[in-house]
């Protein structure tokens, strides 16, 4: 289901509008930059939730919701360049209809959980 942010500007910009929406959270902190893995990453108590890879949103959910949102087209197992898909991470499709917020909401909420 298509949300208010679907397919709204450029990826960067819409991450940019993600963080200023969580930053306020308890317990999460805004990318730190530089470089190197996590550069770009929303973090929960220091454990990455969501970021900015290749100009798609990437999050960490649990294995079920990620394998449910491939199935749908909804995107892939992100990998880390490291050639094995991770269970609990999505990359999103550009083209997804998914609302970059509410997934991101998703993430921190397992964060929280774990």
């Amino acid at each position: 289901m298509p949300g208010k942010d679907a397919g709204a500007g450029r990826p960067d910009e819409r991450y940019e509008d993600l963080i200023d929406e969580l930053v306020g959270a308890e317990g999460v902190t805004p990318p730190a930059g530089g470089g190197g893995f996590g550069r770009s990453a929303l973090r929960y108590q220091g454990k990455i939730f969501a970021m900015l890879v290749r100009g798609r949103l990437v999050v960490k959910l649990p294995a079920r919701r990620v394998d449910a949102l491939v199935e749908a087209g909804d995107g892939v197992h992100f990998d880390a360049n490291k050639g094995t898909p991770m269970r609990e991470w999505l990359s999103l499709d550009p083209g997804s209809g998914q609302d970059w917020l509410a997934l991101a909401c998703e993430a921190l909420d397992f964060a929280r959980s774990r």
